[in-house]
């Protein structure tokens, strides 16, 4: 990100640009930084935009070979087409031959390192991966538009609002949006309008349930089952949930026993520091051989839910109780 911005600073830019990878917001805001500073508004003489799949390729290459029309630069802009993965080869080729006037700009959802877009953007320096932001960044980011708005929120309600709302910062803007609105004129947050505000997804409630489930409240647990259930939730997607989760704490549990920080796994498995520090907590209510003997046993459910010996709501409860219950 800071490279694009160097770029955009200096004016100096490459001919080729890769954005990649699962947070979309940056992607729109990056691939946004690029074009208003590249292509003037208006300006469809030199701007060229091809997204999805079936991009004729020749067509592409020919208005990358076009000379820009009163303009520094020609600009192709291409999303969501695939090649991060599997490029055609007469563009994987022409990426090597691309004339200065030209810049094109890729935005995909993952690249191949292995693949000719890849490699191609990392010659130049320019393969720039766009992941959720650690949560020092993310505070920053949420701080400043609640500054801009006037409005504050206290550590407990920033806390919870992260916990329900961090699967994208998509998400955090519009849950944030809501928010302001909600506290009118009060210029403080607090964790009782995050709860009565923001969507709680179905990862927070898995996560709430398992705690609910170490702390051998079955009330609690049930409750929380039943308000998944009644939001259509299939019983065995609750089970891949928890199953999921369970997975991760035994990777971090291990990865913690030998002497690696929570930022340090984060970078591992490739997840959020935030999301790893609340794991790590919820790991410590468990020990390894329960864990393991817990995902044995949620495999034993499912597969006799496959073979029809379980009702797949049963399996699930089965599951809850004999560890809920221990």
């Amino acid at each position: 990100m800071r490279r694009i911005d160097e770029d955009i600073q200096s004016g100096q830019f490459k001919n080729i640009y890769l954005l990649y990878g699962e947070e979309d917001y940056l992607k729109l805001q990056y691939k946004n930084k690029l074009l208003a500073a590249l292509v003037n508004e208006g300006d469809n003489m030199n701007f060229s935009k091809y997204e999805d799949s079936g991009i004729n390729t020749a067509q592409v290459i020919d208005q990358a070979e076009t000379m820009p029309f009163f303009a520094e630069h020609r600009v192709i802009l291409i999303e969501n087409s695939g090649f991060g993965k599997k490029i055609p080869e007469d563009l994987g080729k022409y990426l090597s031959e691309i004339p200065e006037f030209t810049i094109f700009i890729f935005v995909e959802p993952a690249a191949d390192k292995k693949g000719k877009l890849y490699k191609a953007a990392k010659a130049a320096g320019r393969d720039i991966e766009l992941k959720m932001p650690d949560e020092n960044i993310l505070a920053k980011w949420v701080g400043a538009q609640l500054n801009s708005a006037g409005k504050q929120m206290k550590r407990d309600a920033w806390s919870q609002y992260l916990i329900m709302t961090h699967d994208s910062m998509d998400n955090m803007s519009r849950e944030l949006e809501k928010l302001i609105a909600y506290v009118g004129d009060r210029n403080q947050i607090t964790i009782d309008d995050v709860n009565a505000v923001c969507i709680a997804r179905v990862e927070t409630k898995i996560f709430d349930m398992l705690n609910a489930m170490s702390a051998k409240n079955m009330p609690k647990t049930m409750d929380l089952y039943q308000d998944m259930l009644a939001a259509k939730e299939p019983p065995m997607h609750i089970l891949a949930m928890i199953v999921r989760q369970f997975t991760q704490m035994k990777v971090i549990k291990e990865l913690s026993s030998f002497g690696n920080n929570a930022s340090t796994i984060a970078r591992k498995i490739g997840v959020p520091d935030f999301a790893v520090k609340r794991t790590m907590q919820l790991a410590n209510n468990f020990t390894q051989q329960e864990i393991a003997d817990l995902l044995k046993d949620a495999a034993d459910f499912e597969e006799q839910f496959k073979t029809g010996r379980l009702n797949e709501k049963l399996a699930v409860e089965l599951l809850m109780m004999k560890y809920v219950g221990k």
